[in-house]
Formats: structure tokens, sequence, C-alpha cells
């Protein structure tokens, strides 16, 4: 006998059934007014606490699957499971395949294999794992989300949730390009200052890297430009030694500064021994290659690995290659292996891959290993470092990782860095890690200057034959009133560090070209730029009347401690009517550095000035670099406009 409900009766019975579905809707609501952050209990949880439903969220990367909640009141409770199973199979599969959209990168869900055989709440079909990767979610937004748009839409009165926010508009990561901070050097009172003393310089990675933003339409950092290595990116033809009982030569020339007749340009230029191929010794390198995730760039991993390449086809028999690579760790790639093995060394560059984080400190650390296992006695021992230098685990610290380059020179390691890419390039890191290297630092921006460095230069970039190379001038104050060394900064030496044998400079590699450019105000010239002092000594020197100064060098040969003094004075009489082309290309480098930089130093001389000396010089041009750099003073005043000139000069204290 089945019980009839009569027509009466029917409006309560109504009510009762909206009551409860009002009040299960309102309980899942309120089960998701948790605290910002919270989010759906782990399995373990559910097991421990069966009638709990709520974790605190974390920032780290979770998995939180979902449980068999306890129903959310009476109402629901006492619902018959057959009720669950007289639903139409097609509305259950429906229910068990939903998938929760993922908002805004923030939370993933994956759909449930099957639906359950009996009633559940509507998050409990719809979610089998949620994935919080990144700061906090609302979880009341997520719990909302989770339910089926069928069963929210079948509940009175439940207000359907609002859609997932659009995903943000793509950017380009903000530029972290690290730059060292430095000054100008001052003009110096010859009277107050005669000593100027500093370390040579073979790196060019400054010019490379700026020609890159140039052409890339970009205006470079005033930091970024280090007039030395704009200057010494290009050979003057300086005169070569003739053999390697004496490494290098040293030369000078005197001549009007273009820029201003009344005052000077004094350029030394520093050649060495150019060893031939055949004659270099045998070489153990480590290719350090950074293949962190920051690295997955045309410009960077492929480039390097193609850069390298070249590099491993120029080795021989003889000659020794490892490869050691690090990201979030470092690895040993390839253990020392001949250099006639080259299908196995391509082989193993062409399967580098980038990803992860960056662990340069213990790369450095097991690539000087390695260096030390292969240790070729009167060789050339070698760490490669080809890096953006982002450094972001492990040793981070740039005292600290220069303190370790600096302790593992000591063993006969020298240190080459090479520079890819851009938006995150560490200048500063990477300049600095081959300067206390022993080692040099240059840029790779192309192919053409892969090849430049690692197989034209190779013997330059290699071989090592003169260590702690500095200058020492002394100026004569009765012929020179004023001088200021043109770039250099931060290769400044204490007077006393002169002859300090402890006291670590450059290298200069077998057939290496340095140049320095002092522009000088001679005694009595209307040019002077700093105002005379009302207490000073004006009493003219007599010694030296017709020495402009002294140019005094020291060296030490490979292997040996105590250094090798070489003294050249220069003589007035050496000034030239006009300077020389090699002199006059330099002075426009320079010139264009300084451009760069503020146009604070040449008196007004603009982009037209800079082009038009370079662009009117008769020498051949084989390798197109004069060409280039007149296009990129064309770009630069494209991109900059006019130069303002800084009024202000820098004075030393």
């Amino acid at each position: 006998m089945h019980a009839r409900t009569s027509p009466a009766a029917s409006p309560r019975l109504i009510r009762n059934h909206l009551g409860a579905a009002l009040a299960a809707a309102l309980a899942l609501s309120l089960a998701g007014c948790q605290a910002t952050g919270d989010v759906a209990p782990s399995q373990s949880q559910a097991t421990q606490a069966p009638a709990k439903n709520q974790a605190v969220g974390t920032d780290a990367t979770a998995d939180v699957r979902s449980r068999n909640d306890a129903p959310a009141d009476a109402a629901a409770a006492a619902e018959p499971a057959a009720k669950a199973e007289a639903r139409p199979e097609a509305e259950r599969a429906n229910l068990g395949a939903t998938t929760l959209a993922k908002p805004a990168g923030s939370v993933e869900a994956k759909s449930v294999a099957s639906a359950p055989a009996y009633y559940a709440t509507p998050r409990e079909q719809s979610l089998d794992r949620i994935e919080v990767t990144g700061s906090r979610i609302a979880p009341t937004y997520a719990k909302r989300m989770a339910m089926p748009a069928a069963v929210a839409a079948a509940a009175p009165g439940f207000l359907a949730p609002p859609p997932p926010p659009p995903a943000p508009p793509y950017s380009q990561p903000a530029n972290t390009e690290k730059y060292a901070q430095r000054e100008d050097n001052p003009v110096q009172r010859t009277r107050e200052q005669p000593l100027s003393t500093f370390s040579i310089d073979v790196d060019t990675g400054s010019y490379t890297n700026v020609r890159r933003m140039l052409n890339d339409g970009l205006r470079p950092p005033a930091d970024a430009v280090r007039a030395e290595e704009f200057i010494n990116y290009f050979d003057y033809g300086h005169a070569a030694p003739t053999s390697l009982a004496t490494p290098f030569k040293v030369s000078t020339e005197l001549a009007p500064a273009p820029w201003n007749a009344q005052r000077q340009l004094l350029m030394i230029g520093i050649k060495g021994y150019e060893v031939p191929k055949k004659n270099l010794p045998p070489a153990n390198l480590v290719f350090l290659i950074d293949t962190s995730g920051s690295m997955n760039s045309p410009d960077k991993l492929p480039l390097l690995k193609s850069a390298f390449s070249m590099l491993a086809k120029q080795l021989r028999p003889q000659d020794r290659i490892s490869i050691v690579v690090y990201a979030g760790s470092a690895g040993l790639v390839l253990p020392p292996t001949p250099g006639d093995r080259q299908e196995e060394i391509l082989a193993a560059l062409d399967r580098l891959q980038a990803g992860g984080s960056t662990n340069g400190g213990d790369g450095i650390r097991l690539a000087y290993a390695t260096a030390r296992q292969a240790y070729v006695k009167n060789g050339v021992n070698r760490v490669i470092l080809a890096t953006d230098g982002d450094f972001n685990v492990g040793t981070v610290d740039n005292n600290a990782l220069e303190t370790m380059v600096a302790d593992q020179r000591k063993s006969g390691v020298a240190l080459t860095t090479l520079g890819f890419g851009s938006g995150n390039y560490n200048d500063e890191l990477s300049e600095k890690l081959a300067d206390v290297g022993d080692g040099n630092h240059a840029y790779i921006d192309t192919l053409q200057e892969a090849r430049k460095v690692l197989v034209e230069e190779m013997g330059s970039t290699l071989m090592t034959i003169a260590r702690d190379v500095k200058i020492q001038i002394e100026f004569n104050p009765a012929q020179v009133a004023e001088y200021r060394l043109i770039g250099y900064e931060n290769r400044l030496l204490k007077r006393e560090d002169f002859a300090n044998d402890k006291v670590d400079a450059g290298d200069i590699g077998a057939g290496h070209e340095v140049t320095a450019l002092y522009e000088l105000t001679p005694v009595g010239s209307s040019a002077t730029r700093l105002p005379a002092l009302r207490y000073a000594n004006e009493a003219a020197s007599s010694g030296g009347g017709n020495e402009i100064a002294n140019l005094k060098l020291r060296y030490k040969r490979p292997g040996e401690d105590r250094s090798v003094l070489i003294e050249t004075p220069v003589q007035r009489s050496s000034l030239r009517v006009v300077a020389s082309e090699p002199m006059r290309m330099a002075a426009s480098v320079a010139a264009f550095a300084d451009a760069l930089r503020g146009a604070s130093q040449y008196d007004g001389w603009g982009w037209e000035q800079i082009a038009a000396t370079a662009r009117g010089l008769k020498q051949a041009d084989p390798t197109g670099q004069r060409a280039e750099f007149v296009r990129l003073v064309e770009r630069a005043k494209a991109q900059i406009g006019e130069l303002k000139p800084n009024s202000g000069v820098a004075i030393s204290e």
C-alpha cells in the first residue's frame, strides 16, 4: 500500500525540499568561507580527521586531493543513496567528467576518473586534485569554481560563480643587466700628482655588448661603456718584438689632440710576440657552460654551442678538452678528451639543453678541479666560462666568487669569461672574474665575433706570454701642466703597487695588442682645465728639460715570481705635427665612448666629427671593423640625438 500525499500537503513538501536545498547551498557556501590561503586537505589529513575540511595554504607548490566530506547538513545526509542511483546514467557520467578550468595560472584541477555511486556534494564530483602553484589563492573562489554549472543551476537561489579572470597580458621581463658603477678619470695637476699607475687590460667585451644594444635600437647605459675596451677592440699596427725572448715591445706616439690643438695625445702601444699556431704548447681547456633556464634563448646557449664548436675544430691531438655544465647543480659532461676526437666533443656540445636555476659557484669549483686533474706542465691550462652571469643559487655573492677564483689562479689555471645574451646579462661579474682569474673577458653577440675571439685570436686568448703587466708614467711638471688617463678606471693602482710583485695585474697573450691614451695639456697652454692655485710653488722644474714623461713597465714571465722592469722616456722632440692614422682612429673611438657616456670630455666633438675622422682614414679595412664603427656612430646619433656636452669637468680632489 502506497501512501498518497494530499494536494493540501504539496506546498509544505515543496517548502521542505526547497528549505533543504537552500540549507545545503548555504552550508556549502559557509564551508568555503575559510581564511585566505586555505585549501582542501590532503588525503592523509582526511584519514586522520574525516569531519574536518581545512588546511592552511602555503607559498610552496602543493598537491591537495579531495576527500569524501561529511554531508553539509542533516537534510542532505538524509537523502537516500537510491536517489543518486536513480539519476540518469548520462547525467552521472557528465558529473564525473567535469573539469575545472585553471584560473589565471594559480590552480590546476584534474577530472575524476569516474563518478561516485552515491550522491556526493558537487565539489567532490568535480575535483580529483588541486595543485597550488605560487602565492596563496582565495579558497571560496576556488571552491565555487569547483561546482559544475549544471548542479549550481539546479540549486534554487544559488548564484552562478563569476567567470575566471582573463590571463594577464604578456610582458617582457624586466631588464636586470648589471654594470659596475664608475666615474671617468679626473684631470690631474702634474705638480700635485706626477705619477699615473695602472694595470693593462686586454678585454673587449664592453664594445661588443654596446654594439649589440645599438643594433637592437637600445640606448646603452653609461656604465656599460668602458673606453679602454672600446679602444682595444681595434688593431693599430703597433710594432711587434722579433723573438719570444722579449715577449712584447712598447711604443709611444705624441701628437696634437684632434679635438683641441692646444692639447696633446700620448698613445702607448704594447704588442705581444706572435706565436705560430703550430708552435703553441699543448692546451688543457675546460669549457664551463651555463645551462640554466636563463640561457634558453637563441642569443645564449645555441650561439654558445656554435661558438665552442668553432674552437673545438681548431684543437690538435695533443690538446685536451673537458666540458662541465651547471644549472641547479654542476656536472661533468665530457672528461678530458684528446682534441682530435672532434665527433665526440661536438656531440657532447650538441646534447646540451637549458633548464633550472644557476649554481655558478659549484660549476667553477668543478671546472677548476677538472683542470687540475688534467694539468699540463708548461702548457696552456685554462677554464673558459660561458654564461649570462645570472648566478642565483649556491654561492651568489660577487666577492665570494672573486675570492674563489683568485685562490684558484694560484694553481696555474687561468680563467677566460665569455658573455652571452641580453636582459639579465651580468657584465660586472663576468668582467671581474676574468680580471682576478688572470684571463680576459669578451662578449659574443654574433657568430662572426665568436670566430674573431676563438679562432682568429685563439693564440692571444689562450696562451699567456707576460703576467702582471703594470704601467707607471711619471710626467714632467716642467712640460706637462695637466694630464688625464682615458679609461682604465677599474685598473688603477697605487703608486707603491707598481714595484710590489705580490699585487696582481693584467696579462698579455701571444700576439695581443694593448693601447692606452693620455690627454696632456702642455705648460703655457690656454687649454688648461684646472684653476691656478694661490699658494702653489710655480717654480719650473730643472730636471729632464726635453722629456715629456718617463714610461716604466713591469711584467713577469710565465712561471716566474719576480718582475722585469722596462723604461722608455718620451721626448718632447717626438711630437708629430699631425697624428698618424692609427692614433686618429684611436682618438675617434675614445671620443665615441665619451659621447655614449654623456659627452663631457672632448670639447664639443660630436657624432659628425667622430664619424668623419674614422671615415676619412686611408688605411685598408680588410675586416670591415672601421666601416662597422662608422655605422654604429650613425646609429647612436639617430637613437640619442644631438649631443649636449656636460659643462662640468672631472677634477682631481
